[in-house]
């Protein structure tokens, strides 16, 4: 959690961009009747009854100190969807930096090791060893800033129903374009200190520790 923290107090530098990234889901919602189109002193109206369609992807990756986000929809959520993802990341939206800084999860499929699943070893390499990549620690994803960007996503975007990949699409880059041009950051607050106060319990015990070490208990537990 610590490592995650210090990464969030270094000042924004260009040539080490800090990129948070993850990924969510988005079910496409097909109406059987078609709605009523809005019409003077009438809301847009639509019937209840619906078609679940598949579920497709969402990649996401934001730069919080530049307010700069990427958003891309898959198909699928394998290995090789996040590699070619963080191959456009790298090559399209940060071909100068000298290395990215990316808080992620630990999911398995998100991992330097994707990189040779999806291209030829000289080019997983070079991928590969343009990230410094930072974990938050087991049921701490809410440490990683994405998070942020999905929710905004998901209340401003994604609350309607969406019956296409082509509309999903659409809307999704018009909600990027949008918040980009507005170039919306995050204020990350929650620093170390605070979390040695508030999460004190999920620290180890120097006390506990010590007792545990003390000959003088081994000696009564045999």
């Amino acid at each position: 959690m610590e490592d995650v923290l210090e990464v969030y107090t270094r000042p924004y530098d260009e040539r080490f961009p800090q990129i948070c990234m993850d990924e969510s889901g988005k079910q496409l919602i097909v109406d059987k009747l078609e709605g009523l189109p809005m019409q003077p002193g009438q809301p847009e109206r639509y019937d209840y009854s619906y078609e679940q369609g598949p579920m497709l992807n969402l990649f996401l990756a934001c730069e919080p100190l530049a307010g700069k986000r990427v958003v891309k929809v898959t198909e699928q959520k394998t290995s090789k969807d996040w590699a070619f993802f963080m191959q456009e990341i790298i090559d399209v939206h940060y071909p100068n930096a000298e290395k990215i800084v990316l808080v992620m999860d630990t999911l398995a499929t998100h991992s330097p090791a994707a990189f040779y699943h999806a291209f030829p070893p000289a080019e997983a390499r070079r991928l590969a060893a343009k990230l410094e990549i930072h974990h938050p620690p087991l049921h701490g994803s809410w440490l990683d800033m994405a998070e942020i960007e999905f929710a905004a996503l998901a209340r401003q975007c994604l609350s309607r129903r969406i019956a296409t990949v082509t509309a999903l699409e659409h809307q999704v880059r018009c909600w990027q374009e949008q918040r980009n041009a507005a170039a919306t950051t995050i204020n990350w607050r929650f620093t170390t200190v605070d979390a040695r106060i508030k999460l004190n319990r999920l620290y180890p015990s120097l006390e506990s520790n010590a007792a545990h070490s003390d000959p003088k208990n081994v000696a009564n537990k045999v």
